[in-house]
């Protein structure tokens, strides 16, 4: 079967970021490895210099441009880590970038983008709302479009996460992966079925934003509410995504809220490491399907480490509430 995004495109998108991105730690977690009954292999996107895989496909897509699309500038719509990859290559290559958030995007968010070098637009209360002002803003000016996951060259950026990680333990079994639109999962699933056909690559996703499980024919509750992975909250799935997902992934896991905390607070114990909720959620899939994985050599996409201080400390003292380390008494 023929997709927009081939081995291939991987292979050149490798190329074409190599220097620009940083080739991250993939390494061995002995105790996560104990606790899991797994051999978990980790590979940390979280050490990116933005903090979040999303530079690859960023950069991958702005190489793309030719000199007039160039001199236009690029704009997307983002509250997260897409926007701060494209801003941050954007700026390296001498690219004006306008970046389009929620009017309740977190402060920290906002001059955080701005510092990158892009210029900030706020503009109504949710990300669909931003969308529209960006299509309005590349008509109005001529600015190129950098879309969040459903674009091939961003696809291809993102696979390459697994040319590393297969490159670094070319025995792995099992790739988990968090999946909110589908770029990431898509460009590794087509570069790690391309290299080792019997590597199994499957999918994460949180039981409150299962929008990707639900277009591929699982049953699904309406997405919505709040979330600790908000990283991979995701309504609308990628058309391109969703074709090849539903073609070379061989498993959508759901996970637990939950779960996903206790991921997050066992990376900061265990491997003295910062991981989104989004990050942490293909460790949960672990933890919570032990007898599917056990055994097995199993990497894992540490995704991002871009989480609120705020939600992060929240996240510690319920840890140690439930192991029994903090109590707390009202007189």
């Amino acid at each position: 079967m023929q997709f927009p995004v081939s081995g291939a495109d991987v292979a050149a998108a490798a190329d074409r970021i190599r220097g620009a991105v940083v080739e991250t730690p993939c390494s061995v977690s002995r105790t996560l490895s104990e606790i899991t009954g797994a051999e978990i292999v980790l590979k940390f996107e979280n050490l990116q210099y933005t903090a979040s895989f999303k530079e690859r496909g960023a950069r991958n897509f702005l190489l793309g441009l030719d000199a007039a699309q160039k001199a236009k500038g690029v704009v997307a719509a983002s509250a997260g880590n897409h926007a701060q990859g494209v801003a941050h290559h954007a700026r390296l290559l001498g690219i004006a970038a306008t970046i389009v958030m929620p009017e309740v995007t977190p402060f920290t968010k906002i001059t955080r983008t701005e510092t990158l070098g892009a210029h900030v637009v706020l503009s109504g209360a949710s990300l669909s709302a931003a969308t529209a002002e960006v299509r309005k803003i590349a008509a109005e000016t001529g600015a190129t479009i950098v879309p969040a996951y459903d674009d091939p060259a961003i696809i291809a950026g993102q696979g390459t996460v697994a040319l590393e990680m297969l490159a670094s333990r070319p025995d792995l079994d099992v790739i988990v992966v968090p999946v909110g639109g589908g770029g990431l999962i898509a460009g590794m699933a087509v570069a790690a079925k391309d290299a080792r056909p019997d590597v199994e690559v499957v999918g994460v996703q949180s039981e409150r934003y299962a929008a990707m499980a639900g277009a591929l024919g699982q049953a699904v509750e309406a997405p919505g509410g709040t979330t600790i992975a908000e990283g991979i909250a995701v309504t609308d799935p990628g058309r391109i995504t969703t074709e090849i997902i539903g073609a070379l992934v061989d498993e959508m896991l759901i996970v637990r809220e939950e779960t996903i905390e206790e991921a997050v607070s066992l990376y900061l114990e265990i491997e003295k490491a910062v991981v989104e909720g989004a990050g942490a959620a293909s460790l949960a899939a672990v933890l919570e399907n032990r007898e599917r994985f056990a055994g097995k050599r199993v990497g894992l996409v540490v995704s991002g480490g871009n989480i609120d201080l705020r939600v992060l400390s929240s996240v510690i003292l319920r840890a140690l509430a439930r192991s029994g380390r903090l109590v707390r008494l009202r007189l």
